[in-house]
């Protein structure tokens, strides 16, 4: 048990960590409620009330919820459909309505535990997911950080447009935005524990106004209110355009969260239950909703940011959220003045790194088939739209499980040259062995009603090649038998003794072994057909040869 010195201790680096992630995460906040075309200060409360009830409620010690760049890109995609766009007050209240949704779905999720729904979604659709997230992000802020100014449409439109306002930008606006990028860069190349961002907007607003920047036509994020957040009523009516929107956003932070929690959770420490950070990311945006707040989730660069500055416990993410509110009552006029170049430069810079090319490389060198679904996720968020690429992201990983699980594999059993050892037959050991007139089969994984004819199909073609005399088949990898594979299994039996070729079963594990033998299957092989090990079988054929 930890005395009271250790524990004053935790608590000192509870506060120090909460601090430096708050000076990381509160200027990120306001740049990434720009992206869903909200206020800043709807960034601002988003760090304020779901990060202090997620601290209350959750279950993992250094998990830091706010919004993330993922968040924040869906909920515009959102708030762009709605017709109240242009309204800024009902802006607002759709946005706070869309919050207020996520959280009920995320706690209707967590009641139900429905929290297995998060293993739907694989690691290579959610590495190209991401990416295309990052790269829609960057062109949706290129516009601000040279300042030109077009319509918005699709991301071939918004690309093309940008591309041809190049000539057109302005000077000032640039130099602005570039300054941040670089120095961002900078900061995290030498000095990765400086809170960068919270650095780049100090001199952005010390910048505009020492310079007199406005002046020169760099734009500033304008009013922000100052003191506490005023109480936001969703609007019920709105429920029925937005659940859709909602229903994916609350998948994406579920996501998020639990993958940023098992990231960082230490030896010793309890992992992230997933059924209680349903409830407790949903009871976050629920209260989030009633001030303004953006949909929020787990951040994996902030929350790494909290592990790495000390913390322990999670007071830390109740001292981020108090200085979020101290944020709000004293220094909102100061950011008032930040340039919007300086928030779209921070939003680019971190949205660079949700595209990874080595991630896609190493897959690729792993599986080229989880490569291409990791192409066609981040293809259908780049061309469908971030919602759609939700729908496209979990429609592939179910493709691509059904593809596993559909496609599974038998392995041809060989001697290794010189030795007693079993394998499956590869090009890597072209010296290892078969037994003449014995085939030696391994089937992996559960064999069932989806792939028990593909499953035969392998088998029979291996058969036709080497025109054995016996089939074993080595079930010693198979944890599940259902009874369409044991039907066409009994049939396959039947086909091959009418061609005088003997099937013998290996290596049953109990349940497989109690059903086959209840089975006609069972009654036809009885004892002297169904071997504990291959060593018995092989024995058992050369004595019969």
């Amino acid at each position: 048990m930890s005395g009271p010195a250790q524990r004053s201790g935790w608590v000192r680096a509870d506060v120090i960590a909460g601090l430096i992630t708050a000076a990381v995460v509160i200027p990120k906040a306001l740049a990434y409620a720009t992206i869903a075309g909200l206020p800043v200060e709807a960034g601002l409360y988003t760090v304020l009330v779901p990060m202090a009830l997620y601290a209350l409620l959750g279950t993992s010690r250094p998990l830091s919820v706010s919004t993330t760049t993922t968040l924040a890109i869906l909920t515009g995609a959102a708030l762009a459909d709605m017709s109240s766009h242009g309204n800024p007050a009902d802006l607002v209240t759709t946005a706070a309505t869309l919050t207020a949704l996520t959280g009920l779905i995320l706690v209707f999720a967590g009641l139900l535990r429905l929290g297995f729904v998060a293993n739907f979604i694989s690691e290579p659709v959610l590495v190209g997911f991401k990416a295309g997230i990052g790269i829609v992000i960057v062109v949706d802020q290129l516009p601000k950080l040279l300042g030109i100014h077009f319509a918005k449409a699709g991301f071939l439109h918004n690309l093309v447009a940008t591309i041809q306002g190049i000539p057109e930008a302005a000077l000032p606006t640039v130099a602005v935005g570039v300054t941040t990028v670089i120095v961002l860069a900078l900061l995290e190349h030498f000095a990765p524990r400086a809170p960068a961002p919270l650095l780049a907007v100090a001199g952005g607003i010390a910048a505009m106004q020492l310079l007199g920047l406005e002046r020169h036509g760099v734009a500033a994020v304008g009013t922000v209110p100052t003191g506490l957040p005023p109480v936001i009523l969703p609007d019920p009516q709105l429920a029925l355009a937005l659940w859709p929107a909602a229903l994916g956003i609350a998948l994406m932070s579920f996501t998020e969260s639990i993958a940023a929690g098992r990231a960082f959770a230490r030896s010793g420490e309890p992992t992230p239950q997933p059924n209680r950070e349903l409830f407790a990311t949903g009871a976050a945006n629920l209260a989030g909703a009633l001030v303004g707040a953006m949909p929020a989730g787990g951040g994996t660069t902030q929350t790494a940011v909290n592990r790495l500055a000390g913390a322990r416990t999670k007071l830390s993410g109740l001292v981020t959220a108090m200085a979020a509110l101290g944020t709000a009552l004293y220094l909102a006029p100061y950011i008032a003045k930040m340039p919007d170049a300086t928030l779209a430069a921070i939003v680019i810079v971190y949205s660079v790194s949700l595209i990874q090319p080595h991630e896609f490389m190493d897959i690729a060198k792993v599986r080229r088939t989880e490569f291409v679904w990791a192409l066609v996720a981040a293809v259908g968020v780049v061309l469908l739209g971030t919602l759609q690429g939700i729908v496209v992201a979990i429609v592939v990983s179910l493709v691509a499980l059904a593809h596993q699980i559909s496609d599974p594999p038998v392995r041809m059993l060989g001697r290794k040259a010189g030795t007693n050892i079993l394998r499956p037959l590869t090009r890597r050991h072209p010296d290892d062995r078969t037994i003449p007139g014995l085939l030696m089969l391994r089937p992996e994984g559960r064999i069932y009603f989806a792939n028990a004819e593909r499953a035969g199909q392998k088998m029979r073609a291996l058969i036709e090649e080497t025109h054995p005399k016996v089939v074993a088949i080595d079930m010693s990898a198979v944890f599940d038998f259902e009874y369409t594979a044991l039907k066409m299994l009994t049939q396959a039996e039947k086909r091959l003794r009418d061609n005088d070729i003997a099937l013998w079963l290996v290596n049953l594990n109990p349940g497989v072994l109690a059903m086959v033998r209840r089975s006609p299957l069972g009654e036809r092989l009885g004892h002297e057909r169904m071997f504990a090990n291959l060593e018995l079988a092989i024995e058992r054929f050369q004595n019969d040869r």
